[in-house]
């Protein structure tokens, strides 16, 4: 699959299904699947580990309406917006099919386990484990890495908000692989229904972050009033670099 770049942030071009299929193909080896919306963009031009989390990321999938139109501005438009909201049930049940596991890591308080049962309950996916206590990345937690080694899971949802959850993927996928891990974001906290989801017409207009901004004001204000604009300018200064630098061939 092919690569374009926005900002210090790679995309793969994939489809909805081949986006599956290539975390599927992971799977027994390990890796780190990223969902980049325009927040991620706007982070990686300020924080050099978030940008290498993202120059190592296995898979990394357009997360966000704006950055598929950024991507068409740049003339390397891509097939479609694919968020872990939407990958997670659908993923789940290839897993429960082929009788693989998940463990889930992060959201709300409670928030995991409510999703846990769902999982298992609509796509009969072995759940291997779960955990929503508080994550220090300032530094190691050798008991949690220890907890999610012997649950032995094949794909961990890690729920932890960005840019926590990319950061903490990159500094443990080695001791983790072969499991996959996939940042996730709010997802275990939708399906646990304790934060409600923007309606799909709402995501397809590029409001999402408006509908968030409407439930969360307080936590949401400074990301999407102050910090996100800066998306547009990225934009911009990608526009002007060569194309040969923000496109790789199929791989």
């Amino acid at each position: 699959m092919s690569r374009i770049r926005i900002g210090r942030v790679w995309i793969d071009s994939v489809t909805f299904e081949e986006a599956l299929s290539a975390i599927e193909s992971l799977i027994g080896r390990g890796g780190a699947v990223f969902t980049p919306n325009v927040d991620h963009v706007v982070t990686a031009e300020k924080n050099p580990e978030f940008a290498a989390a993202y120059e190592f990321s296995d898979v990394s999938l357009a997360d966000g309406q704006w950055v598929v139109w950024a991507a068409r501005m740049l003339g390397t438009p891509l097939p479609a917006k694919i968020s872990g909201s939407d990958l997670t049930l659908p993923l789940a049940k290839r897993l429960g099919a082929s009788g693989r596991s998940i463990y889930l890591l992060g959201g709300a308080k409670g928030a995991a386990e409510k999703a846990a049962q769902r999982l298992g309950n609509e796509c009969q996916v072995r759940i291997a484990g779960i955990y929503d206590g508080r994550i220090d990345l300032t530094k190691p937690d050798v008991a949690l890495i220890g907890r999610i080694q012997a649950a032995r899971p094949d794909v961990v949802l890690v729920a932890l908000g960005s840019p926590k959850q990319e950061l903490w993927i990159h500094r443990n996928r080695e001791a983790l692989a072969p499991a996959v891990l996939l940042g996730v974001g709010a997802t275990l906290d939708f399906l646990a229904g304790q934060v409600r989801r923007a309606p799909p017409w709402i995501s397809k207009a590029g409001m999402e972050w408006l509908f968030r901004l409407s439930l969360e004001p307080k936590r949401l204000s400074k990301r999407y009033l102050v910090d996100d604009p800066r998306f547009a300018v990225i934009v911009l200064q990608t526009l002007r670099e060569p194309r040969d630098g923000r496109v790789t061939a199929e791989k």
